[in-house]
């Protein structure tokens, strides 16, 4: 490895890493964000008390068989596989539907990278933080849940007042894993032509053909990324943990009435 070509390619190429960093913690943000939410929602129904009779039984059980495809498919077949299936095989289905309906859905040409990169990212985390959901939930007391029931709690109140403000405390560590994967992931999104950091590195390490140096450089980008993310939901971490030190109040005690023990 030469110092020089290094230094040179981080002091000559500096704005294509940025833009490609930009791009790899724009996509991870965004798509961890609406994937916990859609892991919260799967996990909060997955963890329905199951229905004795009737119409909810039956549209219950189809939500969740629907639900269970949907976590089994993207927790069980590669991402890169995903993007290619997401960008190229949602226009064509979308073009399908329109020649059968005569509707066009709003859908023309190729799908936005950007989007698509997202929606498959965002899909893959909802699949994981579905499970990680359902495994804070199921580690809750299960007193908590009789006790909200015995006061009149629906199931979503009982989640909603109750469980989810422990278990989104407790989920954080595993949260903030998955983002922290979602950025080195992001690199396989070159596959549909997404401009990340992977993207822009292969492009400078075309045009100069020094190869080992120019990844070298996307290698401290995204220890850099990687290591500032982590610090910064560990500060939460210990924000949502409280103080360890307390301190005991002094109240006074209330004074008897004379002759009583």
């Amino acid at each position: 490895m030469s110092l020089e070509w290094l230094i040179n390619i981080a002091v000559d190429n500096w704005q294509m890493f940025l833009r490609g960093a930009g791009m790899t913690m724009l996509i991870a943000t965004i798509s961890t964000i609406i994937g916990a939410i859609i892991g919260l929602l799967i996990g909060v129904i997955e963890t329905i008390p199951k229905q004795k009779k009737g119409f909810k039984k039956t549209i219950l059980a189809i939500v969740r068989i629907i639900l269970r495809i949907y976590v089994e498919f993207f927790r069980g077949t590669p991402m890169m596989v995903q993007a290619m299936v997401v960008f190229y095989g949602l226009p064509l289905m979308m073009q399908g539907l329109k020649e059968a309906i005569g509707t066009d859905f709003g859908v023309d040409g190729d799908m936005n990278r950007t989007f698509a990169a997202i929606l498959v990212v965002a899909l893959n985390t909802g699949a994981y933080m579905a499970e990680i959901v359902r495994g804070g939930i199921l580690s809750i007391d299960k007193g908590q849940f009789e006790a909200a029931q015995a006061i009149g709690m629906s199931h979503w109140k009982t989640m909603v007042h109750v469980v989810l403000p422990q278990v989104l405390r407790n989920i954080l560590p595993a949260t903030g894993n998955q983002f922290v994967m979602n950025i080195k992931d992001t690199s396989v999104l070159n596959v549909i032509g997404v401009t990340e950091l992977f993207f822009q590195t292969k492009s400078i390490a075309g045009t100069n053909f020094r190869y080992f140096e120019s990844f070298f450089v996307a290698c401290l980008v995204y220890l850099v990324l990687t290591i500032v993310v982590t610090q910064i939901l560990r500060f939460f971490e210990r924000r949502l943990g409280g103080d360890t030190n307390y301190q005991m109040l002094d109240i006074p005690q209330p004074r008897r009435p004379e002759g009583q023990k």
